[in-house]
């Protein structure tokens, strides 16, 4: 009888050692995956920053007079007041 209980015991460690490698195995692969979303993510989070950081800096140049004037001549065909503009119409 008290060796069928120690077979018994040892069978349940073995079962719970397996068990456990197991568990670990899976959790490493997870946390695996953690750190490579996480690494990714910081590579988007930094690509946004450089986005923004050129909107802000287009926004700074958008409201400059220089950048009004520059679009109004070449998209509208504007110009300031007592400006003459010649037109060469040969090709």
């Amino acid at each position: 009888m008290k060796k069928n209980k120690k077979i018994i015991n040892f069978i349940i460690i073995v079962c719970a050692a397996i068990y456990a490698l197991i568990t670990f195995i899976n959790q490493q692969k997870i946390l695996n995956q953690y750190a490579k979303n996480c690494e990714d993510l910081s590579v988007q989070i930094e690509e946004q920053k450089e986005y923004n950081e050129e909107l802000s800096k287009k926004k700074q140049d958008i409201s400059s007079k220089e950048f009004i004037e520059e679009t109004a001549r070449k998209n509208l065909d504007m110009y300031l007041p007592n400006e003459k503009v010649y037109l060469d119409t040969g090709f």
